[in-house]
């Protein structure tokens, strides 16, 4: 969650790579012709400060696997020699530059409100079990306490190009899908997407070289929410 390929696809995360990285996975011809293309597995921790608020979202983003194959594949294929883990640091560099000016795909609601992010500074990149690993630490602008109302967050590609979902099993989330850090007692949910179907045949019909309406990945996308007394 580019860079010369095609114009018309070139959103955050795909120019993630800078013009060192091509990541061509986006445009081979042997993926599906619909939306989403590839996706990735996610995780949050709500992280609290000394005084009991809201402070940051620490996410950590799993490339599916064939698009982690192609980013070490031609990460091992680059000019100069270096080591995977020098790529893999540039390759995070890239990621947070271009996605920080979109909040990094997220959206964060407290009741009404949404809550202002701020700027990543605390991030990695490495390779876990042949997949690509972003983990981030997400700030918020301005520590909240929660205080009996619901935060609701969501984590999504606009264009949908690229699906984002919490990780899960056949039962459904994972429980560490969804943590709140500090030892709080509250109540936590993943509500899975319900797009409407017009959307749904919409997103299906999208060539690889097409780009869907402003803001459909929304559409699409779960939603957690957290409760705390």
């Amino acid at each position: 969650m580019n860079i010369g390929l095609d114009r018309r696809h070139a959103t955050p995360w795909r120019r993630l790579a800078g013009a060192s990285l091509a990541l061509l996975l986006l445009f081979l011809p042997t993926l599906a012709q619909a939306h989403p293309h590839g996706w990735i597995d996610m995780s949050m921790r709500l992280v609290f400060d000394d005084k009991g608020r809201l402070a940051a979202l620490h996410q950590t983003w799993r490339m599916d696997p064939f698009y982690s194959l192609v980013i070490l594949e031609e990460l091992g294929q680059a000019d100069g020699g270096g080591s995977l883990e020098a790529g893999l640091d540039q390759l995070g560099n890239d990621i947070r530059d271009n996605l920080n000016p979109h909040d990094y795909f997220t959206e964060l609601r407290l009741g009404d409100d949404r809550l202002r992010l701020g700027q990543v500074s605390e991030y990695t990149v490495l390779e876990r079990g042949g997949r690509v690993e972003f983990i981030f630490r997400l700030p918020l602008v301005d520590p909240v306490a929660l205080a009996g109302e619901t935060l609701r967050y969501q984590v999504f590609d606009p264009s949908y190009y690229l699906e984002v979902v919490h990780e899960a099993d056949d039962d459904g989330p994972l429980e560490e899908a969804l943590i709140v850090g500090d030892g709080r007692e509250c109540q936590t949910r993943i509500v899975p997407a319900d797009p409407d179907p017009e959307r749904v045949l919409a997103a299906a019909q999208l060539d690889v070289d097409e780009q869907g309406e402003s803001g459909l990945g929304r559409y699409f996308a779960e939603t957690g929410e957290v409760t705390c007394s």
